[in-house]
């Protein structure tokens, strides 16, 4: 008889798992929100965020999965009322985006009052700290300004650099930037001598730029997103500044090489290992899968468009996919219970490695990264060059 009952046991077993699976895909779609700055300051960013995200199968954890895409034109009120129609009129599980800070910020205000879950693709720490409030429903993928600073402050330190200037983007990006290094650099024996300021949309930096070099500071840090990062970089050198300029990634994409052209030749950037992936050491634990995204980017964009922002897009379609996969077995789609189980698995992940770091978040930590997250590279020739 128990040859029978085991037998019996098994096909109980598979009727349930089959009952099980038949409920889930059964179930409503999931609904994915994705908020990009398509046009405007921060279209450098959102576009090649969004030939990634077309490279995704329409689907998220096994489920059949609805991405709306809408265009926030890089402005934070356009970016609020987006965040709202998707929530009101496509009843989305998730929102991913936005591409800048300032319009991330506007998204996760109007969603985390609405208990809907958001994984932001920019940089801005204040996306996600202080974890309250809103927050708690907000997450982002690229590194904090702290971990980006000591990396350039790092570098500057081992060659004996002691001086600094920056010129930043009047913007929460930009300001947030210049918070960490008016704190970090005396931390590091290096002085801040300056700090000018100018908008995405200026057409000349000039003033600012002679301000900077009338300080004659061993190193300038521009702290701007996209191709409006070009513009100080290629006044300095136009200028005559022979010291060494350090950019954030958040000009990391093929149209900031198209516009700053030879003059950005020798500069140094932090970015993420993602765009160097093929010149990493093989013991880097991001190496595999950095390559493997490489490839797939390559063969749809080609090689010479290989952009951070589209692999910060392709991150935050991985944890999606693991995040909904779990939330799944005991929720269904369109529903609180299953946005928050979204937000709770994106919380727990522990050591998930993607192409741009190893996440490891917490209820204290939305943004889950450390200093593997960044790499120095250098521009030489049109190309990014990996700094061991």
């Amino acid at each position: 008889m128990k040859p029978v009952q085991t037998t019996l046991k098994k096909l109980k077993a598979t009727a349930l798992g089959a009952l099980m699976l038949t409920s889930i895909s059964a179930w409503a779609d999931i609904n994915v929100g994705v908020i990009l700055s398509l046009t405007g300051p921060g279209a450098s960013l959102g576009i090649p965020e969004e030939q990634m995200i077309k490279l995704w199968p329409a689907e998220l954890g096994g489920q059949k999965a609805k991405f709306i895409i809408l265009n926030d034109a890089s402005d934070t009120s356009t970016a609020a009322k987006s965040t709202m129609r998707l929530i009101a009129e496509d009843k989305v599980d998730l929102i991913i985006g936005s591409s800048t800070t300032p319009t991330s910020l506007a998204v996760v205000e109007a969603a985390g009052n609405e208990k809907v879950p958001v994984i932001s693709l920019a940089g801005g720490g204040a996306i996600v700290m202080p974890q309250d409030g809103v927050r708690k429903w907000a997450f982002k993928l690229s590194p904090t300004e702290s971990i980006s600073t000591n990396r350039v402050l790092d570098h500057m330190a081992k060659d004996k650099l002691k001086t600094i200037a920056t010129i930043g983007v009047a913007t929460s990006y930009g300001d947030g930037f210049l918070k960490v290094v008016e704190t970090l650099a005396p931390t590091k024996g290096i002085k801040l001598l300056t700090s000018e300021k100018y908008n995405a949309n200026d057409q000349s930096v000039t003033s600012q730029v002679l301000k900077v070099m009338s300080t004659n500071p061993d190193a300038v840090y521009i702290l701007s997103l996209g191709t409006p990062g070009a513009l100080p970089h290629i006044e300095l050198i136009q200028r005559g500044y022979k010291g060494r300029i350090y950019q954030t990634q958040g000009v990391a994409n093929a149209d900031f090489l198209r516009v700053g052209g030879k003059a950005l030749d020798g500069s140094f950037i932090t970015v993420a290992p993602v765009l160097v992936g093929d010149q990493l050491p093989d013991s880097s634990p991001i190496k595999k899968i950095a390559v493997d995204f490489l490839k797939k980017s390559d063969a749809a964009v080609g090689a010479q468009n290989r952009s951070l922002f589209g692999a910060t897009a392709w991150d935050a379609l991985l944890i999606a996919d693991q995040a909904t996969r779990n939330a799944l077995k005991t929720n269904k789609p369109g529903t609180l219970e299953f946005r928050t189980a979204i937000r709770d698995n994106i919380e727990q992940l522990k050591n998930f490695v993607g192409t741009e770091g190893v996440y490891t978040m917490s209820p204290q930590d939305h943004n889950g990264v450390d200093e593997r997250s960044q790499v120095m590279i250098k521009i030489e020739n049109g190309k990014w060059i990996y700094q061991p």
